[in-house]
């Protein structure tokens, strides 16, 4: 678990609409962004958070992504949350977020992927449900 020293969370409004929506927020003077682009049908609009966090030394840096009232109605057609500023250590996307007593749910391995800089679906193995995703990154080497 990292210990964080500086912490932004912000509310987003995820609307259905078929066309790409794009949500990005920056970190310490813009040294580290996440964005976050999805395109969803069905559902009503949704109140979702997005929280970005660095560690204490300022080598790693945080960005979730979520549905505070567990699972999300809407129906994704696609996603994808990058980073700018860092390399991707650990990532992972959830059909259901945490709520109550319920835990997170995963999605199953083939549904997504991640590389050095993002987390997005796989086109054809993604079963259109999400509620929350998490990034944990290491600073660029050009950033340190």
């Amino acid at each position: 678990m990292l210990a964080c020293s500086l912490v932004l969370c912000r509310a987003l409004c995820a609307r259905p609409r078929p066309v790409l929506q794009r949500k990005e927020r920056r970190l310490r003077e813009d040294k580290y962004t996440c964005v976050f682009t999805y395109a969803s049908q069905g559902g009503t609009n949704e109140k979702w958070q997005m929280s970005l966090g660095t560690s204490e030394d300022h080598q790693h840096f945080t960005c979730t992504i979520w549905r505070p009232q567990g699972k999300s109605y809407l129906y994704f057609t696609q996603f994808k949350a990058e980073v700018r500023g860092a390399e991707i250590e650990y990532g992972m996307a959830y059909s259901k977020a945490a709520f109550e007593r319920e835990s997170d749910v995963p999605l199953k391995n083939e549904e997504f992927e991640v590389t050095k800089t993002a987390v997005s679906h796989r086109p054809g193995a993604f079963k259109a449900e999400l509620s929350k995703l998490v990034i944990v990154a290491k600073a660029s080497r050009s950033e340190l």
